[in-house]
């Protein structure tokens, strides 16, 4: 019998039975897919030769972790690897903005469009030095953040205080316009914010912006190598070293609650899997609330601000296999790992209000991932392992293009879908279409049935708009793991600080377990009880669930 059950093999799941395991708890990790990873994983399934990522690729905030770095997985064999850039964005007219591995390598390509913005980024990555650890300490501490929080306001009175908080809740856009005199600055902070769900007029989407390009340009945006299973076999592998396990193809299907504590866990099989101590749940919000716990358990207010909860955009991917590098006109974006692709930001907020009114996009922002580039052992030499993702809306009303998608998304509607993703490339890079090999489509409903916590395609978790962050993520004034049952923790990107690959969320239900009634109160039972046998087991009295 476990003393911690774990719903979800994902990342943060992951995370969170290795540092129960590190305290010497015995765990059980139940998945419902056939094998672990969540939205970290990959394959061959687009050409035998070429390995693709099914979901995440890039891992700029794995860099920043100390969760992660902690785990020590380099000694599970886990390697990362670097393109030669981080991020290009190029424009139609085949200039290119371009995010490089040093900020004064940034600031003299952004010099390059007008004399002064180099320097204009310079600062803002001074400001970034200054408040990295804090910023770090505050993004990965559990909510709320006391000691981080007053380290930050400390340092934020230093460099400019209101001024500069002023500068982070900016919308993107008011950003780039006040610290860039030409494009390519505004675009890269720009692209990065909507690495999320945030448009270009969205208060707070600056400062996302801005995070996401200095983690960029400090971390840069690393790759696994080998492909994004390797980060996940290397969590497994710790956890196993340590007596953990992992049942894959075991869908959970209720949080057993007894007298107000979480005392089993029910398998879609019947299973009843019993849970000493905790049960740590890496699944999405709605999931948590709205199908593993009965109504009965929980609060009316939970209930009524679960009805509030908002979902991020939802996600088109395709991936592809190339015969020879992508033929882009601008030659800087040959060599970074990501491509951003819109011809400007006013074609962004254009992109971002199609989205807004249902619509499907005509001309879709995408994210371009490069990861033979990134990663030569991705595919054979000469050619490209490659993906792009765009945001499709959740409830469509319309198609702003000429196909008439209304968001079925059979295999017609996905190959059409596909085909403009293919079209918008080529606006880029002539003749990419004539170097795919072969392709797969990952639309909204695929993605959820490779994790169910990509709910209609979502990716992060539920929205990072300001109204679903800190105190209000994932509800209203349930900013902790803790959720209203004793021994049960979310565990998941729904919670604190939400979407990424950096285990802060699964981390942070771990710790609160640890120090919960529960492990407390077993912590002063007889040594006898928390015997073990060789596979970390309990035995001895109460060894059966009662």
């Amino acid at each position: 019998m476990p003393d911690a059950v774990v719903i979800g093999a994902g990342p943060n799941g992951l995370v969170a039975a290795n540092l129960l395991a590190d305290a010497d708890w015995s765990v059980e990790v139940l998945e419902e897919q056939p094998e672990p990873g969540g939205a970290v994983r990959s394959d061959r399934g687009v050409h035998p030769d070429f390995v693709n990522d099914l979901c995440s690729s890039f891992y700029p905030l794995a860099a920043a972790s100390p969760v992660l770095a902690g785990l020590g997985l380099e000694r599970e064999g886990l390697r990362w690897s670097h393109a030669p850039r981080v991020v290009a964005h190029p424009l139609s007219d085949g200039r290119c903005a371009v995010l490089e591995r040093r900020p004064e390598a940034t600031a003299a390509a952004l010099d390059a469009f007008e004399p002064g913005d180099g320097a204009a980024w310079q600062d803002l990555y001074d400001v970034w030095d200054r408040l990295r650890p804090d910023i770090l300490d505050l993004l990965f501490t559990p909510f709320p953040p006391v000691l981080p929080s007053l380290r930050l306001a400390a340092r934020l009175r230093a460099s400019g205080g209101l001024r500069l908080l002023r500068t982070l809740m900016l919308p993107v856009r008011r950003l780039g316009e006040e610290e860039f005199e030409a494009e390519a600055g505004r675009l890269l902070l720009a692209g990065s914010a909507l690495h999320a769900d945030l448009p270009p007029e969205t208060a707070g989407s600056g400062g996302f912006g801005w995070l996401m390009s200095m983690l960029g340009q400090s971390h840069g945006f690393p790759v696994p190598v080998g492909g994004a299973g390797t980060l996940t076999r290397a969590l497994v592998r710790r956890l196993e070293h340590r007596g953990g396990a992992v049942r894959c193809g075991e869908r959970a299907v209720e949080v057993v609650v007894r007298e107000g504590r979480a005392v089993a866990v029910r398998t879609a099989s019947g299973e009843s899997v019993p849970a000493v101590r905790a049960v740590l749940a890496d699944v999405s919000v709605p999931a948590l609330y709205g199908e593993l716990v009965g109504e009965r358990h929980l609060p009316a207010r939970i209930l009524g601000d679960l009805r509030r909860f908002q979902w991020d955009f939802a996600t088109f991917k395709v991936d592809w296999a190339l015969n020879g590098a992508v033929p882009w006109t601008a030659a800087e974006a040959s060599t970074a790992g990501t491509v951003h692709l819109a011809d400007g930001v006013d074609e962004l907020t254009r992109f971002a209000a199609q989205l807004a009114t249902g619509q499907v996009p005509d001309r879709p922002f995408m994210l371009f991932g490069q990861m033979t580039t990134s990663d030569a052992t991705r595919s054979p030499a000469g050619t490209e392992s490659a993906w792009a993702y765009t945001h499709v809306p959740h409830l469509i009303k319309g198609d702003a293009g000429d196909a008439g998608l209304t968001g079925r998304w059979d295999r017609c509607e996905q190959e059409a879908m596909a085909d403009r993703m293919e079209q918008e490339v080529e606006r880029y890079a002539p003749g990419f279409a004539n170097r795919v090999m072969a392709r797969r489509v990952l639309a909204p409903p695929t993605l959820e049935a490779l994790d169910a916590n990509l709910a209609g395609g979502a990716v992060n978790g539920g929205t990072t708009a300001m109204h679903q962050q800190l105190v209000f993520r994932p509800l209203p004034g349930a900013g902790r793991p803790e959720t209203p049952v004793e021994g049960l923790y979310l565990a998941s990107a729904g919670a604190h600080p939400g979407g990424g690959v950096h285990g802060a969320p699964g981390a942070n239900a771990a710790r609160a377990a640890l120090r919960g009634p529960a492990a407390r109160l077993l912590s002063r039972a007889p040594r006898a009880l928390a015997r073990r046998d060789r596979g970390g087991r309990p035995t001895g009295p109460g060894a059966r669930e009662r």
